[in-house]
C-alpha cells in the first residue's frame, strides 16, 4: 500500500463535513418552505434528508478527529435563490447531491490504496449520494416544461 497523506485526507473530510453540514441547513429550510398539494411527503424526503446530512457530518468529524485532523466550525456557502416551487426546490436539491457525489469522489481518489477503511467509507458514501442524485432525478420526471 502506498503511503496516506493525512492532511490531504483531512481537507477533504473537512470540505465534506462543510457540504454535509450546510445539507442540514438546506433540507431543512425546504422542508419549511415546501407548499401545496404534495407537501407533506416531500416535507418528510426534506426532513430525513436534513437528518441524514448531520449524520454524515459527524461521521466525516469522527473521521477526521480519528486522523488527528481539527474539524472547521464553519459551513458551505449557502445561496439564497428566493424560489421555493417544488420543481426549484429538488432542482438545488440535485445540484446539493452532486456536489456531495464529487467530494466524496475527490477523498476516494486519495485515499485508494492507501487506506482500506476510508477507501470503503468514501465508497459507500459514493453509493448513497448516487442513490440520492437517482431519488431526486425521479422526482423531478413529472415536472414538465
Amino acid at each position: 500500500m502506498k503511503e496516506l497523506d493525512i492532511q490531504d485526507a483531512c481537507d477533504k473530510l473537512n470540505k465534506i463535513m462543510k457540504a454535509e453540514l450546510a445539507g442540514v441547513v438546506r433540507y431543512t429550510h425546504y422542508a419549511l418552505m415546501v407548499t401545496g398539494p404534495y407537501r407533506l411527503p416531500i416535507v418528510d424526503f426534506m426532513q430525513a434528508q436534513a437528518a441524514e446530512s448531520l449524520a454524515h457530518a459527524q461521521q466525516a468529524g469522527e473521521i477526521l478527529t480519528g486522523l488527528e485532523g481539527h474539524p472547521s466550525l464553519s459551513i458551505d456557502a449557502l445561496e439564497e435563490s428566493g424560489k421555493h416551487t417544488m420543481r426549484d426546490v429538488l432542482t438545488e436539491s440535485l445540484e446539493h447531491e452532486r456536489h456531495a457525489l464529487t467530494l466524496y469522489a475527490d477523498l476516494l481518489a486519495i485515499v485508494t490504496d492507501r487506506s482500506v477503511y476510508l477507501e470503503e467509507y468514501a465508497r459507500t458514501m459514493i453509493g448513497q449520494e448516487e442513490l440520492h442524485v437517482m431519488e431526486i432525478k425521479k422526482m423531478l420526471r413529472d415536472f414538465t416544461g
